[in-house]
């Protein structure tokens, strides 16, 4: 099975494996092909298995990332998943050794993730990375672990401070956060959201993150999509209709 990098070259002929046949999502799909060429300028990648289905992953320096953490010279994976029948098939394995040679090649000290304390929906199997030599070097509440595999013995990153409470200081109703990292986020975050809080009676404020620093002034350690109720976060899945249910009642 090849292996494919997506570059600006490309990108117009390839798909991008999320929400490849759900014409519901056409608009963020490529809301996700746009963002996507404007971060290749700063050297992320977004590798993928020549196949049909969520085979890839992405990754970029960290002094490119979104993601609200400090520290040097690491690469952050942003998205890492294989999914349906091409899983137990060795892919993400040669998906994650493409990221370490690269972050090798590129004499960068490691790689991290941010992942849960179990596996969750949307992110990185912290069981899978520990598997392949990842270890954890910081946490933030609710659930949120940094795993980091070390190339050198050079200091891990950590998550900024103003991202460990958990808590958004908007505490009115539901307050959702989303980027266009992901090709779901613009219909069910920005859309489907809304007309729940409607049909709940609830304010709901959305903060569409456009720009690195609004990602990496996120009170929580994640930029793809997340959803607080009265401060506290309840949710990073694009369906939070059954989390929100149980704390609005």
């Amino acid at each position: 099975m090849e292996m494919i990098r997506l570059t600006e070259t490309n990108i117009a002929d390839e798909h991008i494996c999320c929400a490849i046949s759900d014409k519901k999502c056409a608009e963020g799909y490529q809301l996700k092909k746009d963002w996507l060429k404007v971060q290749f300028k700063d050297g992320y990648r977004f590798q993928k298995m020549d196949v049909r289905g969520k085979v890839f992953i992405e990754y970029v320096p960290i002094e490119h990332s979104w993601l609200p953490l400090f520290g040097g010279n690491y690469m952050v994976i942003n998205c890492f998943w294989v999914a349906g029948q091409y899983k137990g098939q060795g892919n993400g394995k040669r998906l994650l050794g493409q990221c370490i040679s690269d972050a090798k090649a590129a004499g960068m000290d490691g790689v991290v993730a941010v992942t849960g304390e179990k596996k969750r929906p949307f992110m990185s199997d912290p069981k899978f990375l520990k598997k392949q030599g990842f270890e954890e070097v910081d946490q933030a509440a609710p659930f949120f672990r940094l795993l980091a595999l070390r190339l050198t013995d050079a200091p891990a990153p950590q998550f900024l401070d103003s991202t460990r409470s958990g808590r958004t200081p908007d505490d009115a109703g539901i307050t959702a956060y989303y980027s266009n990292s992901c090709p779901f986020t613009e219909l069910y975050t920005n859309h489907w959201l809304r007309g729940y809080a409607r049909e709940k009676g609830v304010p709901v404020t959305i903060r569409h993150l456009t720009t690195q620093q609004q990602g990496r002034d996120m009170p929580v350690p994640w930029v793809i999509n997340s959803v607080f109720y009265k401060g506290e976060l309840v949710s990073l899945e694009m369906k939070a209709k059954r989390h929100l249910d149980k704390v609005i009642g």
